[in-house]
């Protein structure tokens, strides 16, 4: 079973728009996300990779270890992850949406059969009215943790899959030009096709729940662009960002699916 007619859209969500920036996950943003595929689910489809589980599990508990941090972290994940997919459930089923859960490592993109399994599996999802909700299996692997809150995942995945779009959202209006950081005018990068270029804009910084800041969102977009895949990085604080920036209404930074040139254009 392939794809359908619809564009597939690979939608990554970070802790820091699923709490909203504040210290729980917000149901709201996760309501909004659902509505947003409502109103667009007769031409698009959606695959959601989804961070979250170990601000969930913060909100429970409070483990104590004389361990490593990672494996604190690997513990609270384990935690959270039946507690973020109960959210996106019973949020998502109350506007007639089913979910479902896969959980991936890397390696499982190195491997040729595995690789086939998950394609295979997000299509029949996909194809029987499912929403694929993706998260690496913490509880045995550490590269989310480590090295940058899904954003990596989500661009393998949206090659894996071959989707149409990557958008990745974050608590920003994309990315801003590095002079427009500096000086407090905030001028987002509307346009860019050098990835290059815009590794050079880029002001290394971390967001208060997630793990990855822009440089690990470009590093997705580089894996999307390699694919022929165009990106999207959206401030998914705001409501209804997935229809306005369909609709072009507010600004975002968009990475045109192929290397072309060096030129950005910025807002």
């Amino acid at each position: 079973m392939g794809k359908s007619d619809k564009k597939r859209v690979v939608l990554k969500i970070g802790s820091n728009t699923l709490t909203k920036e504040t210290d729980q996950i917000s149901r709201g943003k996760i309501e909004d996300i659902g509505r947003q595929i409502v109103a667009l689910q007769d031409s698009y489809e959606f695959v959601i990779v989804s961070s979250g589980a170990i601000a969930v599990a913060k909100q429970f508990v409070n483990l104590e270890s004389n361990g490593k941090e990672i494996n604190v972290k690997q513990a609270l994940a384990s935690i959270g992850q039946p507690h973020l997919m109960r959210i996106f459930q019973e949020s998502f089923r109350d506007l007639g949406l089913l979910t479902s859960q896969c959980l991936l490592s890397y390696s499982d993109f190195e491997r040729e059969q595995s690789k086939k399994n998950i394609v295979n599996t997000v299509n029949v999802l996909v194809a029987n009215q499912y929403i694929p909700i993706i998260n690496e299996n913490d509880t045995v692997a550490t590269d989310e943790i480590q090295f940058g809150d899904n954003d990596k995942l989500a661009g393998l995945t949206a090659a894996l899959l071959e989707a149409d779009l990557l958008v990745i959202a974050t608590n920003t209006d994309g990315i801003c030009t590095k002079e427009s950081v500096e000086n407090k005018t905030y001028q987002t990068i509307e346009k860019v096709s050098d990835i290059k270029v815009l590794e050079s804009e880029v002001v290394s910084s971390i967001s208060s729940h997630g793990t990855g800041g822009m440089k690990s969102k470009i590093q997705a977009a580089r894996i999307a662009q390699n694919s022929n895949i165009e990106t999207w990085i959206v401030n998914g604080l705001k409501d209804n960002f997935i229809i306005d920036a369909i609709q072009n209404k507010v600004p975002f930074t968009q990475i045109n699916k192929e290397n072309k040139e060096a030129k950005i254009e910025v807002r």
